[in-house]
């Protein structure tokens, strides 16, 4: 992988980054499950509804996610919704998922479009997890923001 870029993280994201790099390993894992355990239930309009959902096929378990994006006249006055579907028996996934949706989730259309494509690298997490998972995470990223540029494109 090449060097992290030094695009700042928006601020919620941020914090978690902080968090994770002054971790010991043990502790990244431990705060990687606390991330699952707090990710929140699909919404009942998805409920069962996976058809309606993204896969990420790089991760190593199912997950699912779609983005709602408000109505408004500019990508900085839109706000980002997230939404993701993964298995309990599957907490580095549903971990991953939960750090997206804390650091994401309410931010602007604009907000989420730039954050750079690298963040997943800044958590520190390549010390605690395969580079196989953290793709994943990465892979969520990527779309995330494609389906954003998607709902936001004029």
């Amino acid at each position: 992988m090449s060097a992290v870029s030094d695009t700042p993280l928006p601020a919620s994201l941020a914090e978690i980054a902080d968090d994770f790099r002054s971790a010991s390993n043990d502790l990244k894992l431990q705060l990687l499950l606390e991330f699952s355990d707090e990710l929140p239930a699909l919404p009942e309009r998805y409920a069962g509804r996976l058809d309606q959902l993204e896969r990420v096929d790089e991760c190593q378990s199912p997950l699912f996610l779609t983005v709602e994006v408000d109505d408004g006249d500019s990508p900085e006055q839109r706000e980002v919704h997230l939404f993701f579907d993964a298995p309990a028996e599957a907490p580095t996934t549903r971990g991953f998922a939960g750090i997206l949706h804390e650091g994401l989730d309410g931010l602007s259309a604009a907000e989420v479009l730039a954050v750079p494509d690298d963040a997943p690298m800044r958590f520190g997490l390549a010390e605690a997890v395969s580079p196989l998972r953290l793709r994943g995470m990465v892979a969520m990223l990527g779309r995330i923001k494609r389906q954003v540029r998607a709902k936001t494109a004029t």
